[in-house]
């Protein structure tokens, strides 16, 4: 285990730090084996020798990747980019409350737009923290629209854009949030009754107390739940029915999809929420454990660059 007393804590440090390769080594090793084991990532063999000058380790088991860095098996793989680079990177987005853009990382780290944009999908895959844990207690569920403004659009733009009125032209999000608890939020296709109740039912605890605003697709869930309701037409807090608490959170995402990453494709949104999401659910953590935490999530996640775009080939 590293030494806790020399982990960097501020982001000065963590560049100060990680522009060591030997310190990027050990907290990768720390991170991948945690008993002091190193394994090969193919076929799982601890028969295993480290070369220095190459950085490499060797495998004495017989298949055709003998060699492997630290990377391999990774969302790191197959980047050119050192771990010098990276972990720094990764400090960044974990600790950025509105998120960094790729145009910023690429500046800091002479890097192209492109490869800091691709660099950041990556460790938004390790940001994710899917759980089987349905939420219990109180539970706040909430919807909102995720697109631009057509009041911000340029005529020709707009007229492209915006072909109606309210959600329309726009992305569905659905939240959760147990209060005291995390948060959960998700891209849906629509707000009908069926998708809404059919998520609640996957994603909340029968028996708990739920609390949405008026909208009609809500309707029916109070047999299965403890259901309450605000209508924000009238008001936004009744006793404890209220949606406070996602309404934050949709604050905090909008302002850096807005003001950070300024248009955001909704193919990729779902990034975009973990990685918010992340961020909110480990708000009260220091930056350091939230730099660990997602540093522990690294293996077996990998995300090709055809992947990222939708490629078919």
């Amino acid at each position: 285990m590293m030494n806790t007393n020399s982990n960097p804590k501020t982001l000065l440090e963590a560049v100060k730090f990680f522009a060591d390769y030997e310190n990027c080594r050990k907290f990768m090793m720390d991170a991948r084996w945690p008993d002091g084991i190193v394994h090969c990532p193919t076929c799982g063999s601890d028969h295993v020798t480290y070369m220095a000058n190459t950085r490499r380790w060797k495998c004495y088991g017989k298949h055709p990747r003998a060699q492997f860095t630290l990377k391999v098996g990774t969302v790191f793989e197959d980047s050119p980019i050192p771990l010098e680079k990276w972990l720094p990177t990764l400090w960044l987005i974990v600790n950025c409350k509105n998120g960094i853009s790729s145009y910023e990382v690429g500046r800091h780290l002479g890097v192209t737009q492109k490869s800091a944009w691709f660099m950041l999908h990556r460790l938004r895959l390790a940001m994710q923290t899917g759980s089987l844990m349905k939420f219990k207690g109180e539970v706040e569920v909430d919807e909102t629209f995720i697109g631009g403004k057509a009041r911000n659009m340029h005529k020709e733009k707009r007229d492209e854009m915006i072909t109606g009125t309210g959600g329309k032209d726009k992305t569905a999000v659905m939240g959760f949030l147990e209060r005291g608890g995390p948060v959960k939020a998700t891209v849906i296709a629509d707000r009908r009754k069926k998708t809404l109740q059919r998520l609640v039912k996957s994603q909340v605890k029968a028996g708990a107390a739920l609390y949405t605003d008026a909208l009609a697709s809500y309707d029916g869930l109070d047999g299965e739940f403890f259901h309450q309701v605000v209508d924000h037409a009238v008001e936004y807090v009744n006793g404890k029915a209220h949606t406070n608490g996602l309404e934050n959170f949709w604050s905090l995402l909008k302002r850096g999809l807005k003001g950070t990453y300024i248009r955001v494709a909704p193919f990729h949104l779902f990034r975009y929420l973990d990685e918010q999401t992340f961020r909110y659910n480990e708000r009260k953590t220091d930056d350091f454990s939230r730099f660990r935490a997602v540093l522990s999530q690294i293996v077996n996640r990998r995300l090709t660059y055809n992947q990222l775009i939708g490629a078919t080939v």
